[in-house]
């Protein structure tokens, strides 16, 4: 394979200053502002590298729309409020909440709508598929305004840049990358030493895998601040589990027309890299406002999206896209049901958000563990 032009200036960086982290490396290869797998494509979609919850059914927004405009009645109707998303891809999620919350009596007068995202040319794309709306871009959390937030986050926290660890006699080796004989990138681990983020997981065995995200609790952290304080609803979904343990540091991009894994060091700036969520680091972040956690499945099922399958596939225009197959594909336990989870974040002294319930909510107690349909308006 052509090294790619970030190959390049990794290596000569390595060979410069020494190996660079798993974290180092992913911002590099998702964010450089010139060869960056974000920074130069639309990777979302039938003809991206991957295809998101929301590119395979509208139900996916309208769903966790109505679940956030049912919590800001459930509120009280706050005058004015903020409708963000982080992470917004090409809009889609966006624009199906959007829709399905414009029947919502002040809901969207009352919105102030902000997506937060990094990316120029993925702004681009938002622009376009919103512009039927009044939007606002931020680069990052912390420039939401102090209002009460209404957010969501799909598939956001999975592309922040993680470090990796191996437990080696009750040290930690960090996983890192250097070059190999012949030059070509490559992972190997730094000696091991003491690590006191880590020093509660004496669960994991020797030679077991630990990943952290080192943006994801600040970001967590902002996003709850501003629940604790001025009210609001925030539903993260993501694939990932209740507490990380083995490596999950992946690579997709596009192979001979399809979505395929492949080699994440092969190609820097060519592949989506990506790992999984820990969700008990986020609700920890959160503390002390409240979270509630539950599969991706068992949310939308609660949500109804058996219902509105139902209704779409009774549209004359729905054959082709198969709406009872699409709410197979997000909440089936083969398919995307478990591996997704959702947490949800909200005031302490608030009602617990619609689709959750009190077994996966730390409240009062510690933390524990589309456009591609064709029948819009159905």
């Amino acid at each position: 394979m052509t090294p790619t032009p970030l190959a390049g200036l990794l290596a000569a960086r390595i060979r410069a200053t020494g190996p660079i982290s798993l974290a180092d490396y992913m911002a590099e290869c998702l964010l450089h502002p010139a060869h960056g797998y974000y920074a130069t494509r639309d990777p979302f979609g039938q003809a991206g590298d991957f295809i998101t919850a929301p590119e395979i059914s509208q139900m996916f927004g309208e769903l966790l729309g109505l679940c956030l405009a049912q919590y800001w009645l459930d509120l009280g109707q706050p005058a004015s409020f903020t409708l963000a998303e982080c992470g917004p891809g090409r809009g889609t999620l966006m624009a199906d909440i959007l829709r399905a919350t414009a029947r919502v009596p002040g809901f969207h007068a009352a919105a102030r709508i902000i997506l937060v995202e990094a990316s120029e040319t993925l702004r681009e794309v938002q622009a376009r598929t919103l512009a039927a709306h009044s939007v606002e871009w931020r680069p990052q959390v912390q420039d939401l305004p102090e209002a009460p937030l209404f957010l969501v986050a799909n598939e956001f926290f999975d592309a922040l840049p993680i470090r990796q660890f191996t437990a080696r006699a009750g040290l930690w080796a960090e996983t890192m990358i250097g070059l190999s004989p012949e030059g070509q990138l490559q992972p190997g681990q730094a000696p091991p030493g003491p690590l006191a983020a880590l020093a509660h997981r004496a669960d994991v065995p020797e030679g077991g895998v630990v990943e952290i995200c080192p943006a994801a609790a600040p970001i967590t952290a902002e996003i709850a601040g501003r629940i604790r304080r001025c009210g609001g609803l925030a539903l993260i979904l993501d694939y990932g589990g209740w507490r990380s343990l083995g490596d999950t540091f992946q690579a997709m991009a596009q192979s001979m027309g399809k979505h395929a894994y492949t080699d994440p060091f092969a190609a820097p700036g060519e592949a989506d890299l990506t790992a999984h969520v820990d969700f008990e680091a986020l609700a920890q972040a959160a503390r002390p406002a409240a979270t509630a956690y539950t599969t991706q499945g068992t949310l939308l099922k609660a949500l109804g999206i058996d219902t509105r399958a139902r209704q779409l596939a009774a549209h004359p225009r729905a054959a082709a896209n198969d709406p009872l197959a699409a709410a197979r594909r997000l909440t089936d336990p083969a398919e995307m049901g478990t591996l997704f989870k959702a947490l949800a974040i909200y005031r302490a002294d608030a009602p617990l958000p619609a689709g959750f319930d009190t077994s996966g909510s730390d409240r009062d107690q510690a933390v524990q563990g589309s456009d591609t349909e064709t029948a819009d308006d159905a």
